[in-house]
């Protein structure tokens, strides 16, 4: 499975409560029921009028078909290539090691 990141434009989606905020997900986890296991949904940031999800998929095609689903647009979607964080300048050493 392919790894992306996917913004999504919602107006005020930061001031959502819990349940507001349940009630998308729970809207969420019936479009991916529909089209498991194909694409899964890791986990979502939330901001002022934005949301930036990661999930996994077989292709692209299936962020789409999961935002049609659902009603929650994909307004940019980005394939991960790679990651990074503090300790990438320590696997060459990290390598030598093991």
């Amino acid at each position: 499975m392919r790894k992306f990141v996917i913004e999504r434009e919602i107006d005020g989606v930061g001031s959502l409560g819990d349940k507001e905020l349940g009630d998308a997900s729970a809207t969420s986890n019936d479009a991916l029921a529909r089209l498991a296991p194909r694409v899964q949904w890791v986990h979502s940031y939330v901001s002022d009028d934005r949301t930036f999800c990661v999930y996994l998929a077989e292709d692209e095609s299936f962020i789409h078909e999961h935002a049609r689903l659902s009603g929650f647009p994909a307004t940019l979607v980005y394939e991960v290539k790679t990651m990074i964080d503090p300790s990438t300048d320590r696997r060459d050493k990290l390598a030598q090691v093991a």
